[in-house]
């Protein structure tokens, strides 16, 4: 009876929640079907086709107006800005991590680092627009992609932090001290030790700091004014007229700029799932 009952238990349907599973499904999948069916339309037929109907002659003159218009120099100009903030944001992050987990409660110096890491996440964007415009006035980066660069590293670093700290603290001390014990330095243990067994957080922070970079609108319409230095979501702009938006163009621009990101996902999706999901099975 015992195991009928868990049979039966384990057969039954929860169907509020398939509901609701297959209610948000439908919530993320008609938006990205919206922008792919109508960057395959012309200009002329979006505005006298349902927006929902597939087109009837599918046409790539969206994407070629949009390869047309420069896109190979913005997409040139968003991997630098975000290649160039990931990498020393996250290579700072790691190592700044190390030295806070494994100083401790010895160093008040490094408590104060972290404190002021976790303050970084109190402070918005959007509050520290004027501050930073200042300050790249002053250094005379204004208008080049180091302005983007050097505060989107900033911003990135108290994240990165806070995630990689605590998967360097998971990793049993043991193996620092056998390590310490073969002669191993910091620096050995750091790279040989800590980061291989931390690679889902790398990878997991590294991607969603390149996402957030990557769609990042405010920084370059502030920082930069020059045509050749835009990113891709600023070159969006392109396409809207005075008194119209060449919407196929305009979502024809999404599709190709998100391609990069769902690359980086499918390359990297089994340790960013690996960093997302650490924690439960604990």
């Amino acid at each position: 009876m015992a195991a009928g009952g868990r049979r039966a238990a384990a057969e039954r349907r929860n169907w509020p929640a398939g509901l609701a599973g297959w209610l948000w499904l439908a919530i993320v999948i008609v938006p990205i079907y919206w922008i792919v069916i109508t960057s395959f339309k012309t200009q002329s037929t979006y505005y006298v086709t349902n927006p929902l109907a597939p087109p009837a002659e599918p046409t790539l003159e969206a994407y070629r107006l949009v390869i047309e218009s420069d896109f190979a120099l913005y997409f040139l100009n968003s991997v630098v800005a975000t290649a160039g903030a990931v990498v020393p944001a996250v290579a700072v992050s790691f190592m700044a991590a190390y030295a806070i987990v494994r100083a401790g409660a010895a160093s008040r110096f490094l408590r104060g680092v972290n404190a002021l890491f976790l303050m970084g996440l109190a402070i918005p964007l959007q509050a520290t627009v004027i501050p930073i415009y200042l300050i790249i006035i002053r250094l005379h980066l204004y208008d080049t992609l180091l302005a983007l660069i050097l505060p989107s590293i900033a911003f990135a670093i108290p994240l990165s932090v806070l995630v990689l700290s605590n998967f360097i603290r998971d990793v049993p001390k043991e193996l620092f001290e056998s390590m310490r014990l073969d002669g191993a330095t910091e620096w050995g243990m750091l790279w040989r030790l800590a980061l291989p067994l931390t690679r889902p957080a790398v990878v997991t922070v590294s991607i969603y700091n390149a996402l957030t970079i990557w769609n990042g609108f405010l920084l370059p319409l502030i920082l930069t004014q020059s045509p050749d230095k835009r990113t891709l979501p600023l070159a969006l702009w392109t396409f809207q007229g005075q008194y119209s938006v060449n919407v196929p163009a305009v979502l024809a621009s999404v599709v190709l700029t998100s391609l990069p990101i769902l690359l980086l996902y499918v390359v990297g999706r089994r340790q960013l799932l690996a960093g997302l999901t650490a924690g439960f099975g604990k």
